[in-house]
């Protein structure tokens, strides 16, 4: 606590001579250090005002407003125009949802949007073969939506396919 209050004390006595022998650059010096506060505050007071501000609508990259999705099948409408519109990567991501929102139709899991793809795999009421299935597709989602692998019509469509066997392999109880 010494340190600091040592260290404080230097400062004024710095600032004070400071004044003293070069008043005009002293001054100059002060209205420098008061824009820069004037500029830290009101960048805080945007941050805070974008942060906290309501939003209307969610927006996609585009800034169209994002489509409500309620089940299964109006995400698998979405990949599907997704695909058509060659955005395959992002066509992935909602033809996985699909998938568990269908796993979660037949009680073999349940779905909630802050869960990883990952965290999907031990909870599912699949077989052996349902729960490598379901680790393959997370596998796959993630190689090419964060291994920047390239995805095409064929990986998608196989993707798709793959995500449709899944709930044959769902464990009754």
């Amino acid at each position: 606590m010494d340190y600091l209050r040592d260290l404080w004390n230097r400062l004024r006595d710095w600032l004070d001579s400071f004044s003293q022998s070069s008043p005009l650059l002293f001054n100059l010096f002060l209205a420098a250090l008061i824009i820069l506060l004037v500029v830290i505050l009101v960048h805080l007071g945007y941050l805070l005002w974008n942060v906290l501000r309501p939003r209307a609508a969610s927006t996609t990259a585009a800034g169209a407003a994002a489509p409500r999705l309620a089940d299964a099948q109006a995400y698998l409408e979405r990949a599907e125009a997704l695909a058509r519109s060659g955005r395959y990567v992002d066509a992935l991501g909602h033809r996985f949802i699909a998938a568990l929102l269908e796993l979660e139709r037949v009680r073999a899991l349940r779905y909630h949007p802050s869960k990883t793809p990952a965290e999907y795999i031990p909870e599912a009421k699949l077989d052996a073969a349902g729960r490598d299935s379901l680790a393959d597709l997370v596998a796959r989602l993630y190689r090419h939506l964060f291994g920047a692998v390239p995805c095409d019509e064929f990986a998608y469509r196989a993707f798709g396919a793959a995500a449709q066997i899944m709930v044959r392999h769902v464990v009754p109880g």
